[in-house]
């Protein structure tokens, strides 16, 4: 009975402290552990909020720029098709008076032959592939060009519209998918989540094998676009021939002739300043030769002049040393005499070395002389070839209206 009664165990006062403490300590683990989720789950949310916010954003964007693209080659493609169309019908009213063109531009073209061939006549550094040149080149090859597109204009035009129609044909059918692309993708960009029509379909984001990428998509319309520029081109450059050249074009063929001519005036002016700059360096040359042969006969006189002198030393220093007995002193006159020979030693070697230089400098002036006259006589065969045989034939070139 009395172990029944017993009491139960009391802990000491620590021990209740203790307890006190672990049961703050956990309850502030519990509660801080709690905030960081609160505070953790917060940041998801809003994250996450952002993210959709900014990938939906850029979808809307991704589209608004596509439907750009759509109507940039939308545009591209009318623009295209306006212009064949126009092209076409322009084309079948041009098929004549070609002959007479054809024919009127073969004198230009020989004539600007003969002077590339008369040119090759010039020598030397002067034989450059000058402005003169490059224009003449030019000139041939617009002249050429245009003969041979009159050739084969005839031939040519009802292919040409054959191939402008089925060009024609591509870009209608582009156009077409293009508005109901354009069509879709406004209908696309016009939904938002408060849009009542939303849902979920299925299998929207599995892309299928039809699907084609953007840079076949670009291709397409480009290769549309290139044929189509391709054809209009062609189809301009044949009324190029029959039109152009039998109105524009002569203006053109004018134009290139007169600067042919106006680089012929230059070129010769600047031949003819240069012939002249060359003669002037030429007298320089020449009198440069005359001082410098002036120049070493004073050397060589200068150098005959130190014989004396030396011989005078070298003869005391000789009959000195045979002084008898202690006679035989190196007194200051032996000493002095000694530095007088190799002072004067010296001397003429430094004269004869300026000699050799002064020798060398007048064969380099001579060869440069010779140089020089060479280079004038290239220069006054190329003013004879450009002034003599060139400019005057091309006066006879004569351009007409047709």
């Amino acid at each position: 009975m009395a172990r029944l009664l017993q009491a139960p165990p009391k802990f000491h006062s620590s021990e209740w402290h203790v307890a006190n403490k672990m049961q703050c300590a956990s309850t502030e683990s519990q509660k801080s552990s709690s905030e960081r989720l609160v505070a953790e789950s917060r940041r998801l949310v809003d994250e996450i909020e952002k993210t959709t916010q900014k990938t939906q954003s850029s979808v809307n964007k991704k589209i608004e720029q596509r439907l750009e693209e759509i109507k940039f080659w939308k545009q591209e493609l009318n623009n295209k098709l306006e212009q064949l169309v126009n092209e076409t019908e322009v084309l079948l009213t041009f098929k004549i008076r070609l002959e007479k063109a054809l024919e009127s531009c073969k004198e230009p073209l020989v004539i600007s032959q003969k002077c590339l061939l008369n040119r090759q006549r010039r020598a030397g550094t002067d034989l450059v592939h000058d402005e003169v040149e490059l224009e003449l080149v030019k000139e041939a090859e617009v002249l050429q060009g245009v003969i041979a597109l009159l050739e084969r204009t005839l031939e040519q035009t009802n292919e040409q519209i054959r191939l402008n129609r089925s060009t024609k044909y591509n870009l209608e059918m582009d156009v077409k998918d293009k508005f109901t692309a354009l069509t879709i993708d406004n209908y696309c960009a016009s939904l938002t989540n408060n849009t009542p029509d939303v849902t979920y379909p299925d299998k929207t984001v599995k892309i299928e094998g039809n699907f084609v990428s953007p840079e076949d998509w670009l291709y397409f319309s480009n290769i549309n676009v290139e044929k189509a520029d391709k054809q209009r081109n062609n189809s301009m450059a044949l009324r190029v021939l029959i039109d152009s050249i039998l109105s524009q074009a002569v203006n053109d063929m004018c134009k290139q002739c007169e600067i042919v001519n106006i680089r012929f005036r230059n070129r010769v002016k600047e031949v003819r300043d240069a012939k002249h700059k060359l003669e002037t360096l030429l007298a320089v040359v020449m009198e440069e030769t005359a001082s410098q042969e002036m120049n070493i006969v004073a050397l060589k006189k200068a150098i005959a002049d130190k014989e004396g002198p030396v011989k005078v030393a070298q003869t005391r220093l000789e009959a000195r040393n045979h002084r008898p007995g202690v006679e035989l002193c190196y007194d200051t006159v032996q000493y002095r005499l000694t530095g007088e020979v190799q002072e004067i030693t010296n001397n003429i070697q430094r004269l004869k070395d300026t000699l050799a230089l002064a020798e060398t400098e007048l064969k380099g002036l001579r060869r440069r002389q010779l140089s020089l006259e060479e280079e004038i006589q290239i220069k006054a065969d190329t003013l004879y070839v450009d002034e003599v045989l060139c400019m005057p034939m091309r006066e006879s070139v004569c351009i007409n209206n047709f």
